[in-house]
């Protein structure tokens, strides 16, 4: 009898976001497929003994493609398997949640989307950044900072033909392309003093905003704030100076690519976060601060549930936001 696979959205870092839903299946699936970027929190609700695969992707080293994941996943599900692809953020928000979907679907396996907090509501909402505001926006859009797949376009110019007229614009993975996106708004019509923030590790304790215009985010040339980041163009961006209510006062843009101090990423990222007990999977950075498997692990390194999310402390700590930021095209 074949089984059924369920993508899941983790939410955007902290565990006590996850849904109900997700809660639910996670404690009926057999195997669990996990992202880099899921809070290890998250997996104490997978029912002991079932099966942890980790297949995130990591910047700067080699990863579990995306054909590999969509062949397990059917692979499982023929067995019998009650099966959960877990990702950061919501599946079908810049997750790769439709192309899963699509392989499924096409391979005829029963499936099902759970969906979850995406990081362009929570990174901004904690940043005190509303997207949408009866005074000021009445239009969002959520844009990718990578080309899309198949476009003759570079990360130098990324192309905004039908967002840039939205009142906010959301862009995702654009640790390294903020001087292009804002090149590219500014070429379609908007105006060098429209407000733009920068949220980095949005919603961990050591979240950062840094505030500033559209013309001095286009100033950014060369340079790159790290990861994972998160703009949001528009005026409602200027209204996190006055609704700031989680960790740091906003900064000025111009100081967002400048460097941590030596050992502070040691001390307040998500590593920090809670212990994981021995054997457990270790803290990396991929795209900045996502917990992950350690840089020399095997990629696809099996896990059991009781032996790893069941050892974690989960006293809250922060939250990292997720969407997308381990599946740039």
């Amino acid at each position: 009898m074949t089984g059924k696979v369920y993508l899941v959205g983790a939410g955007p870092g902290d565990p006590r976001l996850l849904t109900l839903r997700a809660a639910e299946v996670l404690g009926q699936c057999d195997v669990v497929l996990v992202d880099a970027l899921v809070h290890r929190g998250v997996l104490e609700h997978v029912r002991a003994g079932a099966e942890i695969l980790d297949v995130g992707k990591r910047g700067g080293h080699s990863c579990v493609p995306q054909e590999e994941i969509h062949r397990l996943l059917i692979e499982h599900a023929r067995l019998g398997r009650t099966v959960v692809r877990l990702k950061g953020g919501d599946p079908f928000i810049f997750g790769r949640g439709g192309e899963e979907a699509e392989a499924l679907e096409a391979a005829g396996i029963p499936w099902e989307v759970v969906p979850g907090v995406t990081s362009g509501i929570a990174a901004a909402a904690y940043a005190g950044i509303p997207l949408l505001h009866r005074r000021y926006a009445s239009s969002v859009a959520f844009v990718t900072g990578h080309p899309q797949i198949g476009s003759a376009c570079s990360a130098a110019d990324i192309p905004l033909d039908g967002h840039a007229g939205a009142d906010t614009v959301v862009v995702f993975m654009c640790g390294k392309t903020l001087a292009s996106v804002a090149r590219s708004l500014l070429r379609h019509g908007r105006s060098p003093s429209t407000p733009a923030a920068v949220i980095r590790s949005g919603t961990w304790r050591n979240q950062e905003v840094f505030l500033g215009t559209l013309e001095e985010l286009a100033g950014l040339e060369g340079a790159s704030p790290g990861s994972p980041v998160l703009a949001v163009i528009g005026a409602v961006a200027g209204l996190a100076t006055k609704l700031h209510w989680f960790g740091a006062a906003p900064k000025p843009l111009r100081s967002a690519c400048r460097h941590p101090t030596a050992g502070t990423r040691a001390q307040t990222g998500p590593a920090a976060a809670f212990d994981l007990g021995a054997g457990a999977l270790e803290g990396s950075q991929h795209e900045g601060d996502a917990l992950s498997l350690g840089a020399d692990a095997p990629e696809g390194t099996r896990h059991q549930a009781d032996a790893l999310g069941r050892q974690a402390a989960v006293a809250f700590d922060g939250v990292a936001y997720a969407d997308g930021l381990e599946s740039p095209p």
